[in-house]
């Protein structure tokens, strides 16, 4: 009964024109790649609402990559799409889809179109998807990918989102894939009575992903998980309060102190995969710690979290954490185990360099480890990640900090009326 409800619903979709028939068709050479993506990925992380899994399955992910990142499109993975921005991982997508609980007869709001792939995950849930891109660039080209593969109920244009769309308002629904550092009052202005907007809100490295509804005319805040959006830009860069100094790099609830509503999800850190927070006096530092755990080889086990680093001006940083392990054992690859790493990036979103630390196995109380690591020249985003990254076993963490620990020496002055410039007696990583 419950098929035949789908089957009869994606027929009628089709012959109504609110998607072309190209986009419920599961044959193909990407149908495999869509399919192991939803079973490996999203499902074991928690994704379970069928409406919301059968979109991701049906929309041809790499129609909205770069050609030179298509051998990545299946990977539950962010990838750069041009301008500074990036294509969110499906689990992202799924995650906030799921938690705007999108019906039938919804029109929904997005702010920040991108490469227009989150629009056509939504476009066969809703009847009408307004989207908002500011870059204008990759709003164009968005546009004519949702044209030319047939999402004719996705609506776009290019304009600030801070500012909404008001000739179309009020919205059942806003979706926001981006970052204000609080949520924008066009956006409340717009929102119908007894509707929902799912946004990141925060500064530019440490965002919490909020469900807010809204109830006689006043927003109620859901904290659902740490996250890591490009920032909102445009009239909400007038609007920050918190300026961060990349010359000070560090991460937040370093001891996972603070969580979301839900006591087993930590605040600042995010794309938890089998992690939860423990409350326990065994922790070296408080009273909780972070509990990864894992007995399939191969499969992602972890949490991350990103900082700002000016690479011109750090040269190394420390990281240091404390880790204890049970029965841990590597994965099945040589480049799957248990670990603490550090990823850089350029300002192209371009990997800068890649380092690691610990590499652990077998079973042993808290102990705490540290390494000092070089920062490349080339960098300004940092990415640590904790977890057992495919290996097996249970691994805790607590007080995962880094700091700042040599800076690069300037060979310019500030008086001379230019920018300073630094050197480094290391290569670059």
């Amino acid at each position: 009964m419950y098929l035949t409800r789908q089957i009869n619903l994606i027929v009628w979709m089709v012959l109504s024109g609110i998607v072309d028939a190209g986009q419920v068709q599961q044959k193909g050479p990407s149908a495999r790649a869509r399919n192991q993506l939803v079973d490996s990925a999203l499902i074991p992380s928690g994704i379970s609402d069928p409406r919301v899994i059968k979109s991701i399955r049906a929309t041809l992910r790499h129609e909205f990559v770069p050609r030179k990142q298509r051998d990545k499109s299946y990977f539950d993975m962010a990838l750069p799409i041009g301008g500074g921005q990036t294509i969110s991982p499906p689990y992202i997508v799924a995650f906030m889809t799921e938690k705007l609980e999108p019906q039938p007869t919804d029109r929904v709001l997005e702010i920040g179109t991108g490469s227009g792939y989150q629009a056509a995950v939504l476009s066969p849930l809703v009847a009408e998807v307004y989207s908002i891109e500011i870059v204008e660039s990759l709003g164009i080209k968005a546009r004519g990918t949702l044209q030319r593969l047939g999402y004719k109920n996705v609506h776009t244009k290019i304009g600030d989102g801070y500012a909404g769309w008001p000739e179309h308002a009020p919205f059942d629904k806003i979706i926001v894939t981006c970052s204000p550092e609080e949520v924008p009052q066009a956006l409340v202005d717009q929102l119908a009575e007894d509707g929902r907007i799912v946004i990141p809100l925060g500064d530019r490295f440490q965002q919490t992903l909020y469900r807010l509804r809204k109830k006689n005319g006043e927003l109620r805040r859901e904290a659902l998980e740490g996250t890591f959006f490009v920032p909102m830009t445009g009239a909400a860069e007038s609007h920050r309060k918190v300026q961060i100094d990349e010359t000070r790099p560090q991460v937040s609830n370093t001891s996972f102190e603070e969580t979301t509503d839900d006591p087993k999800v930590p605040l600042g850190w995010y794309y938890l995969r089998q992690a939860t927070v423990i409350q326990s006096d065994e922790a070296p530092d408080g009273k909780r710690y972070l509990n990864v755990k894992n007995e399939i080889p191969g499969r992602m086990a972890h949490t991350i979290q990103s900082f700002g680093v000016d690479g011109k001006t750090v040269r190394t940083i420390s990281v240091s954490a404390h880790v204890r392990g049970t029965e841990v054992k590597r994965g099945p690859s040589k480049d799957e185990g248990p670990s603490i790493i550090v990823e850089f990036y350029s300002a192209s979103r371009a990997p800068a360099g890649r380092h690691e630390l610990g590499r652990w196995s077998g079973t042993f109380d808290w102990q705490q480890e540290s390494q000092v690591i070089p920062v490349p020249q080339r960098a300004i985003l940092g990415v640590v990640g904790i977890g057992l990254f495919g290996g097996t076993g249970t691994l805790d963490f607590d007080q995962v900090q880094l700091r700042a620990e040599k800076m690069r020496k300037a060979i310019e002055k500030p008086s001379s009326g230019k920018e300073p410039s630094y050197r480094s007696d290391e290569p670059e990583s």
